[in-house]
């Protein structure tokens, strides 16, 4: 190791900020707290770390390792102990000064701190939960803090860390036990869950004492809910506690289609060392073991009179992120993980950071076409199609499909696989169906359940609520009719279209009187009564 150790506040930011850009995490903070007399900073509900807000704002945090020291030797990081890489490690007095000088400077509005392992779990976590407290109570920093749990370290001190912090993030690494076991021998994935099972009992806790302080649901949680099924009610299970029960899918309705009975997760995957390994499977029985040390009966909160509870424990939340490309595993395997946790563990979201091999060891795919960059969004997309659109891994992938099409977006693919759903009458269609239309999201769809109590609608008005028609305009009719004759609901006629450059559909736009316009507040009114 290169060690800094006479290296300036400067040179110790150049290096850790450096070291930390592998450590994905560039979301909205989920929170919103106003400024507050006698302290510094706020939070946005906008978003923080590269985000953008409503009014076009670009909000950033300052993200730093607090050491890239390490202990462990995980084969795939670039901080491993046998790296010669140049070693810093702040103090917490230095992360203070350095959070609280760029806020003044306006650079930031937050502050992103994750760490390796220096001598030990509770050591490394002690410093942080050190650096965290200095912040909220001696420089009074009302700003927003996400910041890493270190597995391994005591439930006191990833408690001592929730109070002080918006987000927690406990990093999932690699999404197969197997692959941990390969590339991190050093980590053992209970030791991962935990801390994430102790923070989620702890938001529950702390939610039905403070309300919405306690860290508002996960997107998961209330499409869920929206759509029938039941869901684990987050309270970690202690001595003589029930298990919690699993997540049952019920129906939708009759405008759901294509549905399977039951989640991805819960069918066997077959991995590429040739054995089945449920692994959605396995880590829901590892969070039903999962308790915290408490006696029964008690809360697992148990610094309540030490912190103050305006802002609550982890209000925003917390998330978790998985290396792609490293172990082997496929999208199946990878999607399937994440359905798990967010059944069983109500997080915000699951990052995926696309494998670089920046370490060269023998054990790592040599990726010589680079980095999976193109596999990371896929499976960004698909994990949104969980979130939002009421999708199951085993929907979109099953076993002998493992991975997704990278040349089409998971959902075209779902439809192409799904033709006798098509076409769908926008007129007449629910929500749900709605949601599963190409080209159709969210809001886009809220809006066409909205506007049509007032009439029919049709092809130019689903243009201004923002559809995107070139992919929906396969899978739609307005009042019966499709939108141009030539179309046909055909899976090889409609691949090869949105493959490839669709210059036929081109020229019918042009011809047709749909014309891009600057759209106006008032072009979704409703009448209300």
């Amino acid at each position: 190791m290169i060690f800094a150790e006479h290296a300036s506040l400067e040179e110790k930011l150049r290096i850790l900020s450096d070291a930390a850009k592998y450590d994905v995490a560039c979301t909205s903070s989920g929170v919103s707290r106003k400024g507050k007399d006698g302290q510094i900073g706020n939070t946005s509900a906008a978003g923080i770390c590269h985000s953008f807000s409503a009014d076009g704002r670009c909000i950033s945090l300052l993200k730093i390792l607090f050491t890239n020291e390490c202990i462990y030797n995980c084969k795939y990081c670039i901080n491993r102990a046998t790296n010669d890489v140049p070693r810093a490690t702040f103090t917490p007095e230095e992360v203070c000064e350095l959070t609280m000088e760029f806020y003044r400077r306006n650079y930031i509005e937050g502050l992103f701190l994750s760490s390796g392992i220096i001598q030990s779990a509770d050591h490394t976590m002690e410093l942080i939960c050190q650096t965290l407290h200095d912040l909220r109570t001696i420089y009074r920093f009302h700003g927003y803090i996400h910041c890493k749990a270190i597995p391994g370290a005591s439930p006191e001190l990833v408690e001592l860390a929730g109070w002080y912090a918006d987000r927690m993030s406990v990093n999932m690494e690699l999404p197969t036990a197997d692959g941990l076991r390969q590339l991190a021998p050093n980590k053992d994935r209970r030791q991962i869950l935990t801390p994430m099972r102790q923070i989620q009992s702890g938001m529950e806790e702390s939610r039905q004492a403070l309300g919405m302080k306690g860290g508002n649901r996960s997107a998961y949680w209330h499409t869920s809910r929206r759509l029938g099924r039941s869901m684990p009610d987050g309270i970690s299970q202690r001595a003589g506690a029930p298990k919690l029960t699993g997540l049952q899918s019920a129906s939708t309705g009759a405008g759901r289609r294509g549905a399977v009975s039951k989640p991805g997760g819960l069918q066997e995957i077959s991995t590429g060392a040739g054995h089945s390994q449920n692994v959605g499977k396995d880590i829901m029985k590892e969070a039903d073991d999962l308790y915290l040390p408490s006696s029964a009966g008690t809360a697992g909160l148990t610094q309540w009179r030490h912190h103050d509870t305006d802002r609550g424990f982890v209000p925003a939340g917390q998330s978790t992120q998985m290396i792609i490309g490293a172990g082997g595993e496929s999208d199946y395997e990878i999607m399937s993980v994440s359905e798990a946790l967010y059944q069983r563990f109500d997080l915000k979201r699951v990052f995926y950071s696309a494998f670089i091999n920046v370490n060269q060891d023998a054990s790592l795919p040599a990726l010589e076409s680079g980095p999976p960059l193109r596999r990371e969004h896929r499976l960004y997309q698909a994990d949104f199609l969980l979130r939002y659109y009421g999708f199951e891994a085993g929907e979109l992938l099953s076993p002998s499909r493992p991975n997704f099409n990278v040349f089409l977006d998971p959902k075209c693919d779902w439809a192409l696989g799904h033709m006798e759903s098509f076409p769908v009458e926008i007129n007449t269609a629910d929500y749900d169906t709605l949601l599963r239309v190409p080209g159709i999201g969210v809001k886009s769809a809220g809006r066409i359940v909205k506007a049509r109590r007032t009439g029919a609608l049709d092809y130019s008005h689903l243009k201004k609520m923002g559809v995107v028609l070139k992919r929906a305009v396969y899978f739609i009719t307005c009042n019966g009719r499709m939108m141009y004759d030539f179309l046909k609901v055909d899976e090889d006629f409609i691949t090869r279209r949105l493959v490839g450059e669709e210059k036929e559909l081109q020229r019918y736009y042009q011809q047709s009187q749909i014309r891009y316009q600057q759209l106006s507040l008032f072009d979704f009114a409703v009448d209300a009564n």
